[in-house]
């Protein structure tokens, strides 16, 4: 396991980072803990989780996930080994999540409800990265290529950050970051830190995957040049990088199976780049889900790979990833691919 820096902070993460949204949905109390246990004994020193989790969002299972880690936190009494993340929901008709019954969005009064029912949740009084889910302004996110504007009040981005300011100032938020944000929204908000003297966001949360690189075409750059850098999650594109869907297959116990949300990942050309990376995997006698997952956590702009797993087997699968050699001809193959049929699940 390497350990990189987190922005411009002086805190160190795992290449690995563990997401946990499954738990108290697709996993007990008892399973996530054993993930923790088994992370942390690999050397993972990043986790992370979100006041929606766990998914599908219901507000019969809404707050588990960071429960979860809160129970985890207090037997093994091992808070200050761990970089902690969690998130605060964008605009939504989640009208479950706040006490006031109506939409979320990042108002002040919203963003300082979240952050203390999460810490509560958690048991601990301090987050260490705590991030934008999604922008309060409207966009069209998860899924699509381009921009196109959507007229909507939303807070101002100013006044996000000023209550993310003093969320820092009182000690429960030590860092700050993005998530699921366009190239734009990274660069405004870092103007916006810079002139006023606010946290700046030290990292972005995006998919990142062998059929989603869209996070290359300006995010890139700004990983590099302003060191925000990625924090990529569904690395395996919600499964289907491993192969279990393959040719139609749909398996029992599988989220495709449970909850049939998985659109993102099944547009017309899907299929036909995903098989591409099979047949690589196959040539050079790799897993396919090793492959996928350590092209991105190679990539020089990502800071962590976020993986997820609902079983032991999958969880070792996805960290042994970290050790396997990938050669230059097999890059040269998967760029190939990459060219042949380019980011056909946005």
């Amino acid at each position: 396991m390497d350990y990189r820096p987190l922005g411009t902070t002086d805190i160190k993460v795992s290449s690995i980072c563990l997401g946990t949204m499954t738990w108290g949905e697709q996993n007990t109390e008892a399973e996530g803990h054993e993930q923790m246990d088994y992370a942390v004994e690999r050397g993972i020193n990043f986790f992370d989780t979100a006041e929606m989790y766990a998914v599908p969002p219901r507000k019969e299972t809404q707050g588990s996930t960071e429960q979860i880690i809160g129970t985890w936190f207090k037997e093994r009494k091992n808070r200050d080994k761990i970089i902690l993340a969690t998130k605060v929901a964008g605009r939504s008709n989640f009208d479950w999540l706040r006490n006031d019954g109506g939409y979320t969005n990042h108002t002040a009064a919203q963003i300082e409800e979240a952050v203390d029912k999460s810490l509560k949740r958690l048991q601990t009084d301090y987050i260490d990265l705590y991030q934008l889910h999604w922008p309060d302004r409207p966009i069209n996110l998860f899924g699509g290529l381009g921009y196109k504007h959507i007229d909507g009040d939303h807070t101002p981005l100013e006044e996000i950050l000023d209550t993310l300011g003093k969320l820092v100032k009182a000690g429960k938020v030590r860092h700050v970051g993005l998530s699921n944000e366009t190239p734009w929204g990274t660069m405004k908000f870092l103007q916006i830190a810079e002139t006023r003297g606010l946290p700046r966001m030290q990292s972005i949360q995006n998919a990142y995957n062998l059929i989603n690189r869209t996070f290359e075409l300006g995010g890139s750059e700004i990983a590099h040049r302003e060191k925000v850098g990625l924090l990529a999650y569904s690395p395996l594109a919600q499964g289907y990088l491993t192969g279990k869907y393959r040719n139609g297959a749909n398996p029992e116990g599988s989220r495709k199976k449970l909850f049939n949300r998985l659109q993102r990942y099944e547009t017309p050309a899907a299929d036909r780049a995903m098989e591409s990376y099979f047949k690589i995997a196959e040539k050079h006698g790799i897993d396919p889900s090793q492959m996928a997952l350590q092209y991105v956590t190679q990539r020089p702009f990502v800071t962590s790979n976020i993986i997820g797993a609902t079983t032991m087997e999958q969880l070792k699968t996805d960290i042994d990833s970290v050790d396997l050699e990938m050669s230059e001809e097999l890059l040269k193959e998967i760029e190939a691919a990459h060219l042949e049929q380019p980011n056909p699940c946005p």
